[in-house]
């Protein structure tokens, strides 16, 4: 299995390569970083100096944002250890998981049509909630495991928790579209 050559977001902050992230160590790490880095610290520098403060800016900012997100940050682990993710082609989906995802967008399409369907929005949203975060469990521990079969598992566990992160923001619309209309 070879390293990625990207970017190293761990490294830049000084945190452990592993999914399970200490966010308030992130925080505060990034703050520091970014009074360190900005761009206004180098107003007086030459051209060249001040462009690259705005590229370590902006090289922190999008660490922060991959290290705050669980998708983005097992995505992230995966390049790390050499195992990209490629949307196009990782379609392969577990049937179980299918037939739940289908459940799941029946569930949310049913939603305006329920008797109480602020009540049936947030029996979804439980649901959802506690299938993301059986899935955040399940790659925490792939990730420690570290084995090729565990990172493989990582891989389609990834694609399980963008499609709940996607069911949620899209119930969360819903919650909206319900909230103003009422």
């Amino acid at each position: 299995m070879s390293e990625a050559s990207g970017p190293d977001y761990f490294a830049l902050f000084g945190l452990p390569e592993s999914f399970e992230v200490d966010g308030e160590a992130l925080a505060e790490r990034y703050r520091e970083l970014q009074r360190e880095a900005h761009p206004d610290r180098h107003a007086g520098g030459d051209d060249r100096e001040r462009r690259l403060a705005v590229q370590e800016a902006a090289n922190i900012n999008e660490g922060y944002r991959v290290l705050k997100d669980p998708v983005a940050r097992a995505r992230h682990l995966l390049e790390r250890r050499g195992l990209p993710m490629n949307d196009e082609t990782d379609t392969t989906m577990d049937p179980s998981f299918l037939m739940q995802q289908m459940e799941l967008r029946e569930q949310l399409a049913a939603v305006r049509e329920a008797n109480d369907p602020f009540a049936a929005l947030d029996e979804l949203r439980r649901t959802v909630d506690a299938a993301a975060r059986e899935q955040r469990e399940a790659l925490a521990a792939d990730f420690a495991d570290g084995s090729q079969e565990a990172l493989e598992r990582a891989r389609e566990g990834v694609r399980k928790l963008q499609f709940l992160h996607k069911l949620a923001a899209e119930a969360d619309a819903v919650d909206e579209d319900l909230t103003e209309a009422s």
